[in-house]
């Protein structure tokens, strides 16, 4: 194991080990980061017919809740059957027929790993994945001697990407 001597390379070494243990972590959180900024589309969804029976007599509202659709819009209703954009259901009888745009399976996975909530068991690895990201940002400033050309233009890139997010989260 290499000897830490100081500082610089303790950020150096921990930082090397941290990488290598978070890199299939981090591919996980990058492919579902890309998925999730094309969530409002159909992108790599298959479609899933669903036919089941729920609660009778249920309010536009509570019909989107029992289905877990967001903006579910009734459109047009013929005595007891209420017809939505991706499918109907009978009030009298409960009986549902929709159809629903899903992920594959590890790749919705991979969507609810990089949405999880603290009420989640996912949450401590995403805790723990922030903080190791932070802590590369912070450690990645020992890379390289103060002195040095490098580190200058790495400090450089730095503040232009600190700008560039900052004007992209006001703007």
């Amino acid at each position: 194991m290499d000897k830490i001597k100081d500082t610089r390379s303790f950020m150096r070494i921990t930082h090397r080990y941290l990488g290598y243990f978070l890199a299939g972590i981090m591919a996980v959180y990058a492919v579902s980061g890309v998925l999730l900024v094309y969530r409002d589309t159909d992108l790599l969804k298959n479609e899933k017919k669903i036919d089941k029976v729920i609660a009778k007599n249920l309010s536009e509202k509570e019909l989107g809740k029992e289905l877990k659709m967001k903006n579910l819009e009734v459109e047009k209703t013929e005595g007891t059957v209420l017809k939505f954009k991706q499918g109907t259901y009978d009030s009298a009888t409960g009986q549902a027929k929709y159809s629903k745009k899903e992920l594959p399976f590890v790749l919705d996975k991979m969507v609810k790993l990089h949405k999880a909530q603290s009420k989640d068991t996912l949450s401590p690895l995403n805790t723990f994945f922030g903080i190791s990201l932070f802590f590369f940002v912070i450690s990645s400033f020992w890379m390289f001697n103060p002195k040095t050309k490098v580190f200058k233009r790495g400090m450089i890139s730095t503040i232009v990407g600190l700008i560039v997010a900052i004007i992209l989260l006001v703007i």
